[in-house]
């Protein structure tokens, strides 16, 4: 089987139940926004909350992408920066024990950490460190990393790094993957905008971006308009629509899919899961409706949950209905 390489913000998740916006308010943490923190203030955050039930995983988008393809059977590695500490640890080890070739590097940082802090009406405020994550650099890549796989994919987030994305985007092309990028964050495309749209122009095959992400990138109103301005620079151009499903384009083919029925608790990881689900589906070489199905069938399962990982139940659930969408 094809076998899919990652780069990504390599953080871990930590996720944790909190009885009300009280702490929210004593930390200065808007809430349902991401603030970035020093290694202090998410230290001292983390014991504010020791007392609490607290779930941790390997996150960052790619990273998320990348455990999908390969609780799906999809051979994959993965490329991050961790510091030298017990999440660090944490992180590599998870991301083996998922099956993939974990390619870690090591900063001068502590590792990053996401911790998102849920309240009883299922919104998630983040207080995030970036730590280590954003220490990777280009001269930390060669094109050894890149050798005996077939697909690469790569976060948005990344891109705010141009010497790390421009040498990663030129490697994997030069080892002949095919190239995956996920737009990641609409204030993260209107920054770095010129520069993204030479990256995919010169690099990139597959583009998948939610509707914000598309319309800043392309500069039309709607993701329609979005999706046809952005499909002659790649191969493939997906713009993610949330509950009402996507829109896919490869040449004069154009799809609009349908999302699946879902309880949603929890967006986080819709996305991410969406894109393993359609990487999947071409790895198999199904049609782009298909991959599209399946890649609505995972975003729609990981909603039902909180964090940006299914667990065993719902595993379970997409193994007995991703037949039904082959036809």
């Amino acid at each position: 089987m094809k076998k899919v390489l990652g780069l990504g913000n390599a953080l871990v998740d930590i996720l944790v139940r909190i009885d009300d916006d009280a702490l929210l308010r004593s930390l200065d943490l808007p809430k349902s926004c991401m603030t970035l923190v020093s290694a202090g203030q998410v230290n001292a955050i983390l014991k504010k909350v020791s007392g609490l039930t607290l779930q941790e995983t390997c996150g960052g988008s790619a990273a998320n992408t990348i455990s999908g393809l390969a609780r799906l059977g999809v051979p994959t590695g993965y490329i991050g920066k961790i510091g030298h500490d017990p999440y660090g640890e944490f992180f590599a080890g998870e991301m083996s024990r998922h099956g993939t070739e974990a390619r870690m590097f090591y900063g001068l940082s502590q590792t990053g950490r996401a911790l998102g802090l849920i309240t009883p009406d299922s919104e998630r405020t983040f207080a995030t460190f970036l730590g280590a994550a954003v220490e990777l650099e280009a001269t930390d890549l060669s094109p050894e990393l890149f050798r005996g796989y077939d697909y690469f994919h790569i976060e948005g987030y990344s891109v705010q790094n141009h010497a790390l994305a421009r040498t990663a985007l030129r490697l994997a092309k030069e080892a002949g993957l095919e190239v995956s990028l996920d737009l990641a964050s609409h204030n993260v495309v209107r920054e770095n905008l010129a520069f993204l749209q030479e990256m995919v122009e010169r690099y990139v095959d597959i583009v998948f971006a939610n509707e914000d992400e598309s319309m800043a990138f392309s500069g039309k109103n709607s993701p329609a308009e979005a999706l046809v301005t952005i499909s002659p620079q790649c191969r493939i151009a997906v713009v993610k629509l949330g509950k009402s499903g996507s829109l896919i384009k490869h040449s004069e083919e154009r799809h609009e899919i349908g999302c699946i029925p879902a309880k949603a608790v929890d967006t986080t990881g819709a996305g991410d899961l969406y894109a393993a689900g359609f990487l999947y589906g071409l790895i198999q070489g199904y049609a782009l409706p298909v991959c599209g199905r399946i890649g609505s069938l995972l975003s729609g399962k990981v909603v039902e949950v909180i964090g940006a990982k299914l667990d065993e139940a719902k595993w379970r659930e997409v193994e007995a209905e991703l037949p039904l969408l082959l036809n």
